[in-house]
């Protein structure tokens, strides 16, 4: 959390100096070639550990999700019901998130600097024929020099399935190999996030330079349309425990209380398991209904993030109208299947720590740069208390209807 202030701190204090600079005529031209270089450095440093996080955390988070699915019907249910939550998450995120970031849209000026500050990826999708070209490549090696994330992800959840499959002794051999070398790659992701309040502050200030204090306007833009469509989400989630597990709207806003007030103070769901555990007892009405939460909690803490899909829709929604590119349909379709993977890739970790890993397959898919990821990753300390109430009363939503399955 200090990390995650100093970040934020980082870029109010870099697009003020650049907006004050500007402002009173200084010069600045060694200034700005200083920012420009530590600022690539930085965001290049977080670049080369996206590729080899997304192959590893993919196919292990694949093969441990089969094997959490299949410890039971009740389970079972839960995850079938989760998957589909993440689907409608990103739903949710596409069809509010185009009109909300107009309607918030900064000005023109601002509009104009912001797409300076990356350029998008050559190549398109010309239609959807090939964008399902797209997900497979005959040459890995050459889709990875090319930073084709698709067919990379593609192959790992391939590769995850498969290795579910095999006896269980060699599958967790296979998976430990593969999360050791994940926990290497995120050791230096936390070594060079160390210095991101100077790698953000440095791409604040040449943001500033060039938009002045727009730039807030249109970083505000982004945190806006992000805690509106959470709250959406977050609210269906009260709509879910009333028509899917059959209990009041009032009974369920009372349980789900004390876990949002730890989720909005300690910004973990998993801090805040212990007490939906406690409110999901509540809740159930039996003996036998009462040991599902028990069961799907864990799962449900881990795994689905409801407010992860949308939250990486917006990003590359966002990151689109900033540089002026159409989405196609089939590009559309791309970002959200990546979503959802993004999604169950980082379960358990840490945001930052996993936030480009997540964050930028999508944004690569749709061939958009991702030099605004860490401005997003720094003010995104706004939104991720909106993010964990949510993700807590779907948590808590699913497993009270879990409950009313086993009890029907």
């Amino acid at each position: 959390m200090n990390r995650t202030l100093a970040t934020l701190a980082g870029l109010i204090i870099g697009i003020a100096a650049g907006a004050l600079t500007t402002a009173r005529g200084w010069p600045a031209t060694d200034a700005l070639a200083a920012a420009n270089l530590v600022g690539t450095l930085w965001l290049d440093s977080l670049r080369m550990t996206v590729l080899p996080l997304v192959v590893t955390l993919t196919a292990t988070g694949t093969a441990r999700a089969i094997a959490a699915a299949s410890g039971g019907a009740v389970i079972r249910r839960a995850a079938l019901l989760g998957l589909f939550l993440l689907l409608v998450s990103a739903a949710v995120a596409l069809l509010l998130g185009p009109p909300l970031l107009a309607a918030w849209s900064p000005d023109p000026a601002s509009l104009a600097a912001l797409r300076g500050a990356g350029t998008p990826v050559p190549g398109h999708f010309a239609g959807s024929g090939d964008a399902l070209l797209g997900l497979i490549s005959p040459n890995l090696a050459a889709a990875a020099a090319e930073g084709a994330i698709p067919p990379l992800a593609i192959f790992a959840l391939l590769f995850g399935v498969a290795a579910a499959r095999l006896p269980a002794e060699r599958t967790r051999t296979v998976l430990d190999a593969l999360a050791q070398a994940a926990e290497i790659v995120l050791v230096i992701v936390g070594w060079v996030l160390a210095l991101a309040p100077i790698g953000v502050a440095a791409l604040g200030f040449a943001l500033g330079a060039r938009l002045g204090l727009g730039a807030g306007s249109a970083l505000a833009s982004y945190v806006g349309t992000q805690i509106a469509v959470t709250l959406v989400l977050g609210v269906a989630m009260y709509a879910l425990a009333a028509f899917g597990a059959r209990v009041g709207l009032g009974a369920f806003a009372r349980a789900a209380l004390e876990p949002q007030a730890v989720a909005a103070s300690t910004q973990s769901s998993l801090a805040a398991l212990p007490a939906m555990l406690a409110a999901a007892g509540r809740l159930t009405r039996t003996a036998e209904a009462a040991s599902a939460p028990a069961a799907v909690l864990p799962l449900a803490v881990a795994l689905f993030r409801l407010a992860a899909p949308a939250s990486i829709v917006i990003v590359t929604l966002a990151t689109a109208h900033l540089h002026g590119t159409h989405l196609t349909p089939a590009t559309l379709v791309t970002v959200v299947g990546l979503s959802i993977l993004g999604t169950l890739i980082i379960a358990g970790l840490p945001n930052q720590t996993t936030f480009f890993a997540a964050y930028a397959p999508a944004l690569l898919a749709a061939h958009l740069p991702i030099d605004l990821l860490p401005l997003f990753l720094a003010v995104d300390v706004i939104p991720d208390i909106f993010y964990t109430v949510t993700n807590v009363t779907a948590d808590l939503s699913v497993a009270a209807t879990a409950a009313r399955t086993e009890r029907s």
